[in-house]
């Protein structure tokens, strides 16, 4: 890697033409306070004109990363380490053992099997499901007797999929559930499944309002339209869940307005009289039914716990009153899984894992023994397993998985990948700095063994913070190949994530928003002044409400960066509560729509409201997909069209639209691919380092 020489980025963008944006005249009104919004009509993905726009946007950014001379040795990079075989932990249903495989360069894994015989046999194969890899398979779910299966599809990214029902002996297929969004698959028995969509929206699928969520039953061999609903026909609520206990005695309800907090109810299944009842009557609070033990329940919950506790209850009189301490709250967070007859509780110190075991009375039987600092995810089974698998990683160490037994406490590797990317010659530290308001906040910074603290280093600085979300150490093979580069890459646990529980995740929301904007900034600026990096090297990076978190550093701050790479990110505040399922994020955000405080509040830090003419932003690759419908692509269509005004440097604003791409999940490996390497060049480039 060294300084680029000759001609270099912002002079080359010089030349760039942008597509002409058409403007309108469209203003809202919000508490007397007019706000103009002349890219109004990008927000109509049907529309020809949309389209065209999209069209012309994409051509632009091509013809500008075609003319970078190492993007393809970054993409050729990327695919030789993505070039490994990957096999996920086993399960078992009925007489076969099923795991997942892919052989390194597969758009989508593999779901295979083995019967008795030891026989391996490809089960599903979701890459001939589409001829270019971007219809996946979301979610695979057996009855108990492991003979039928339910699996869901999902085609070009979109959250809207399909269910198909299959014979798991012949594979046969006995019926297919159209049009399902945001749901599990609960087998009861034979019989059938319970399953939770929306009713089909008027107007766009991809973009349309929904808002309440109904929780159904589906017969085994009885049409759709004959589908009962269960819950959500009397009450509204954005998201409904049902899952059955291990023993399919009770059916459990979640419901909720919101990302944050829940109702709970409980149907025994076993009972005549087939009454639901309410355990939890209100949204203050996140609770779920983790396990039973005959008629008691295992409640985990943040109820008078911010940092997460285990209760008991007996089901016949399962409301809060009633709740006793199994696993009581401690300093750290508590999340808990079940398996092998046993309990693990996994602890969240600093945003690294402990783990312990312990039976169903709460008394300890070990701490569990992990391989270093990292993050340990499974643990999980059926109360009959013998064998449970976790796995363990963090941002030096592909995701090994290991096979432990619960009554030893042994663990053996029972997968380890081979990945050429030697970890002995990168290290991670943490380190705590301080926020604007002195709040202590953590960050992980990972780099190649020997790196000068020369000011000069490429450093991406990548955040979330919110939602109650968790950023801890994990390995990916894009962060190798900038690691390889010479790279920098830093990750601060923000307020509005779920590291330090309930108290951290609401510094961060509604009109302590700027808290989490605050941190990202001060992480930025200790990264520059202890000189790991500069202003003229540091890129920051950010997915979804990680997108919000750069645009408005970007905005607030863009002296502070040389590249802003937001991807699929919330960007017009004032509005992401009209689109698909985006009311149900008010807890975080709240709503323009609340009073004029909390519209004043939004306005002063939404994106696309804060872009101002005349300012020098940093070089932008702004990344979304077309079938977005989390967060759709208009966000970043208006934001992209809004820069690109407004910018008065010379360096790029561009926009990458992934077609037949959603939010991020399924998405083919050849697109993931192909899109890193974009990024990964567009930023070296713009800091005028050459490969």
């Amino acid at each position: 890697m060294a300084l680029a020489t000759g001609l270099n980025a912002t002079a080359q963008m010089n030349s760039i033409k942008y597509p002409q944006t058409r403007k309108d005249n469209t203003t809202d009104t919000y508490f007397g306070t007019q706000v103009p919004d002349p890219y109004r009509w990008l927000e109509d993905d049907r529309s020809p004109e949309t389209a065209a726009w999209v069209k012309a946007e994409n051509e632009v950014t091509n013809a500008y990363l075609a003319q970078i001379p190492f993007r393809d040795v970054i993409k050729k990079r990327l695919e030789e380490l993505w070039n490994y075989e990957r096999i996920s932990a086993p399960f078992t249903e009925g007489a076969y053992t099923y795991y997942y495989k892919n052989n390194g360069l597969q758009n989508q894994s593999i779901l295979y099997r083995k019967g008795k015989d030891g026989k391996e046999e490809v089960f599903l194969d979701p890459n001939g499901f589409s001829k270019d890899g971007t219809t996946s398979l979301s979610s695979v779910r057996f009855n108990k007797k492991g003979n039928l299966v339910a699996y869901m599809i999902s085609e070009g990214g979109s959250d809207w999929g399909k269910i198909i029902i299959i014979d798991a002996a012949t594979k046969k297929q006995l019926g297919a559930i159209e049009n399902v969004k945001f749901s599990g698959i609960a087998w009861k028995g034979s019989d059938g499944f319970y399953y939770s969509t929306y009713d089909k929206p008027e107007g766009s699928l991809l973009s349309a309002k929904t808002d309440q969520h109904k929780l159904y039953f589906h017969k085994l061999g009885t049409p759709q339209k004959e589908d009962t609903v269960i819950f959500g026909n009397d009450q509204k609520n954005r998201y409904v869940s049902g899952y059955l206990t291990e023993d399919e005695r009770y059916l459990i309800i979640s419901a909720a307005n919101s990302t944050y907090g829940n109702k709970l109810y409980v149907k025994d299944l076993s009972a005549t009289d087939g009454k639901i009842v309410t355990i939890v009557d209100n949204y203050d609070s996140s609770s779920q039914v983790l396990d039973n033990k005959g008629a008691t329940l295992y409640i985990s919950t943040d109820y008078k716990a911010p940092n997460n506790r285990l209760v008991t209850v007996d089901a016949n009189a399962p409301q809060q009153s009633n709740w006793k301490d199994l696993i009581a709250e401690t300093d750290n967070v508590l999340s808990v899984t079940d398996g092998g007859g046993y309990l693990f509780a996994f602890y969240m110190k600093d945003a690294v894992s402990q783990v312990k075991q312990l039976d169903y009375n709460g008394k300890l039987v070990r701490e569990i023994t992990l391989p270093g600092l990292g993050t340990a995810s499974g643990f999980g089974g059926k109360k009959s397993e013998k064998t449970l698998y976790y796995s363990f990683t963090n941002y030096t160490t592909p995701g090994n998985i290991y096979a432990f037994d619960p009554k030893t406490g042994k663990s053996v590797v029972y997968q380890k990948p081979k990945v050429g990317f030697n970890s002995e010659d990168y290290t991670s530290e943490q380190v705590f700095y301080t926020s604007k308001d002195g709040t202590k906040i953590p960050m992980i910074i990972t780099y190649k063994k020997g790196l000068k603290r020369d000011g000069k280093n490429p450093t991406i600085l990548y955040g979330y913070g919110g939602f109650n979300v968790s950023l801890t150490p994990a390995f990916s093979i894009a962060n190798a190949v900038w690691l390889e580069n010479g790279g920098i890459y830093a990750v601060p646990n923000l307020r509005g994530g779920g590291e330090y529980g309930r108290k951290w995740h609401d510094a961060g929301t509604k009109m302590q928003k700027q808290n989490v904007f605050d941190d990202f900034i001060a992480a930025a600026q200790y990264l520059i002044k202890n000189n790991y990096t500069s202003s003229s090297y540091l890129a920051i990076r950010g997915g979804s409400n990680g997108g919000l978190l750069v645009g408005a550093c970007m905005t607030q701050h863009p002296e502070l960066f040389k590249v802003a790479l937001p991807a699929v990110g919330v960007m017009d505040m004032l509005r992401y509560h009209k689109f698909t399922a985006g009311a149900g994020w008010a807890y975080d955000y709240g709503t323009a729509d609340d009073n004029k405080e909390m519209f004043e509040y939004l306005k002063g830090y939404s994106p696309v409201q804060s872009l101002k003419k005349g300012v020098r932003y940093p070089a932008t690759l702004v990344t979304t997909g077309d079938h977005d419908d989390r967060v759709v692509p208009a966000h970043s269509f208006k934001f992209a069209a809004t820069l690109q005004e407004c910018q008065a440097g010379s360096a790029p604003v561009l926009i990458r639209i992934e077609t037949n791409a959603g939010h991020g999940a399924g998405k083919s490996t050849a697109q993931t691919i192909a899109e890193q390497a974009d990024i990964q060049a567009f930023t070296l480039y713009n800091m005028g380092i050459k490969l």
